[in-house]
């Protein structure tokens, strides 16, 4: 990014932090002209009292930051960032008016840039708010809003979170509609630095004048007739941490202006954001990017190995907070151009099941006036949209993280979606096994991709999938339910070896759990007595407050490497099922550190049949 408000850092990082930021920036906040100028947003079918719950359900639309940011022939012509323009925009509001609108995407959200020319020269009106530049946006901002909203759409926009260095203007500028107060008055008086890239000042909210800054930014958007505010570089987030870049105060003084306009405006905040501030974000917005920028920075929009396969491992530590009101942001859905995705099939149809089932929203940052018949079909498939949309939580892996990975979820009319994951470069089977979701015997299966009945199968599922393939059911017990002896890791039948110790677990099934796992820890579980020799889906309860690998064996043989996912933190307990090979009879099981580290086990479930 060519940038002076943003400081040089060597290239790699710039490319994180300047996507996620910008990407982050698709905002329900138009820009416009001027504030002065802009007229009281009106839009009689949104009014407060009538409008539905925000984010009920997670939001479907599109973002420009995917092609700003692409070194793709022909899509930023005049520098880097080039792409965002009102033209541009418009073109894209229409498309998806066209195409996209009647399978419910609506928002048209413009991400970072909008008030800064093409060398990244920013503009700002006398109250040191940002105000749109005149060769990107020439009729500004609620122009483009009332637009949009003329399609039947919603309009977005972007921030970075503080007041930018360039807005400060030696601490002069007053504060709209808060006499006596000007820029001096709203950030720390040693102008500490803030946000993913330490391109604006703190705010300090101790400070009366401060929350009047950010009123008066929130009422700007709402007068312009604005949807949707993307708040990005966010900490303790965005590769930040520590008292200096800790934003939860900018979050909660946004939530409040925001509902001191009276204009339902959708908050976002981005980007990497800490787990450990998962109720915070909770608290004050309406969703949070849980993970890097998915866009490569290259010359397609996105890569396999940039991003889109680190979700698989981010992922599940947030499952837990998502749900109305809030959700956790994958990023954008890029599937539907085809070479200018950089991505297989295959791929593509993987990168949509995984935001399917999770419940990201739904926004692409494709063309969309250059959809291929196969990016349209992946993005317009109603029984994979219902999917994300539905009222069932969002999937989980029911398996360990390992290249080939089943994640689930169970649906309201006692039906599961089923998503089977092959992570490796090679073709490989996959299968779900019905006991990983509690039931044995038939069941019925519908492939949700092909809209095709599959019949009905008898314990399990397996499908051949290609490198990075993917495959989606409904799948409808028929069968009884799984019957589970359980095991706590405390028991007195059970062995410890190396630094494995028991320790109090208020989180866990019995109170305690078997911690220390680490460079030799061993727990073997003993007078495991199941019926008959077979495969069993034994289900390990386990904390662990980051990804971690254990090496699972029965009665001594050779042992399995599995990586746990996270749980987000060391005081919540989540489950995988492992498919261990049992002898008729008695039998142990032993989880081993190796050299390195383990989770926290607090129990098996072993199911009576195999």
């Amino acid at each position: 990014m060519r940038s002076s408000s943003y400081p040089a850092m060597p290239a790699r990082a710039l490319r994180t932090v300047t996507a996620l930021a910008l990407a982050a920036g698709l905002a329900a906040v138009a820009p416009a002209a001027s504030a002065e100028t802009a007229a009281p947003a009106q839009d009689e079918a949104r009014s407060a009292g009538t409008a539905p719950a925000l984010a009920a359900k997670p939001y479907m639309g599109w973002s420009s930051w995917s092609m700003q940011s692409s070194k793709y022939p022909g899509l930023n012509p005049d520098g880097d960032y080039s792409y965002l323009t009102e033209a541009n925009v418009l073109k894209q509001a229409d498309a998806l008016a066209a195409k996209l609108k009647k399978y419910g995407y609506e928002y048209v959200n413009i991400d970072a840039g909008w008030w800064r020319d093409k060398d990244w020269t920013p503009q700002f009106d006398r109250y040191a708010r940002q105000k749109a530049d005149p060769e990107r946006f020439p009729r500004g901002m609620k122009a483009v809003a009332d637009h949009i909203h003329a399609k039947g759409l919603k309009a977005g926009i972007y921030l970075p979170v503080g007041l930018e260095k360039e807005a400060y203007n030696d601490g002069k500028s007053p504060i709209r509609n808060a006499e006596g107060c000007t820029t001096a008055d709203i950030v720390h008086s040693d102008l500490r630095t803030t946000n993913g890239w330490d391109s604006a000042y703190k705010i300090d909210f101790s400070r009366p004048c401060a929350q009047k800054y950010i009123d008066s930014q929130a009422q700007m958007f709402a007068d312009w007739g604005y949807d949707f505010l993307k708040l990005d570089g966010v900490g303790p987030g965005s590769f930040k941490s520590g008292d200096q870049y800790d934003n939860v105060a900018d979050v909660a003084a946004w939530q409040k202006a925001i509902a001191a306009t009276g204009r339902p405006i959708h908050l976002e905040v981005s980007w990497s954001l800490d787990i450990g501030h998962a109720e915070d974000w909770k608290k004050y917005s309406n969703g949070w990017r849980i993970d890097t920028d998915v866009e490569c920075y290259c010359n397609t929009l996105v890569s396999w190995e940039n991003s889109v396969d680190d979700r698989f491992n981010d992922t599940p530590a947030w499952t837990r907070h998502a749900g109305p009101g809030g959700w956790n942001d994958l990023d954008s859905l890029n599937v539907g151009n085809g070479t200018m995705d950089g991505l297989s099939k295959a791929e593509r149809q993987t990168y949509a099941t995984l935001w399917a089932i999770a419940k990201s929203p739904l926004y692409t940052g494709d063309d969309l006036t250059r959809l291929d018949s196969y990016g349209l079909s992946l993005l317009t498939n109603r029984e994979v949209i219902a999917v994300n949309q539905g009222a069932a939580p969002p999937a989980r892996p029911v398996t360990p993280s390992d290249p080939q990975q089943v994640w689930a979820a169970k649906n309201p009319d006692g039906t599961y979606t089923v998503a089977l994951f092959n992570l490796a470069d090679a073709p490989a089977a996959v299968s779900a096994d019905w006991a990983t979701l509690g039931f044995t015997g038939k069941a019925g299966v519908r492939d949700l991709w092909n809209h095709e009945n599959l019949g009905t199968h008898k314990n399990r599922i397996t499908q051949a999938l290609p490198g990075h393939g993917s495959r989606l059911f409904t799948i409808t017990p028929r069968g009884g339910r799984l019957g589970w002896t359980g095991i706590e890791a405390e028991a007195p039948a059970n062995t410890l070896a190396g630094n494995a110790s028991v320790v109090d677990c208020p989180a866990c099934s019995g109170g305690r759990k078997v911690g220390n796992l680490y460079q030799g820890g061993k727990l073997t579980f003993g007078n495991i007595v199941v019926p008959k020799a077979g495969t069993y889906q034994v289900k390990v309860s386990y904390i662990s407050g980051d990804a971690r690998s254990v090496n699972v064996s029965a009665n001594g043989a050779g042992a399995t490497s599995h990586l746990f996912p996270s749980t987000g933190d060391w005081g919540t307990v989540s489950t995988v099922h492992v498919p261990v090979t049992l002898k008729a009879g008695a039998n142990t099981l032993t989880f081993d550190s190796g050299s390195g580290y383990a989770p926290d086990i607090d129990r098996i479930d072993v199911p009576t049949t195999s």
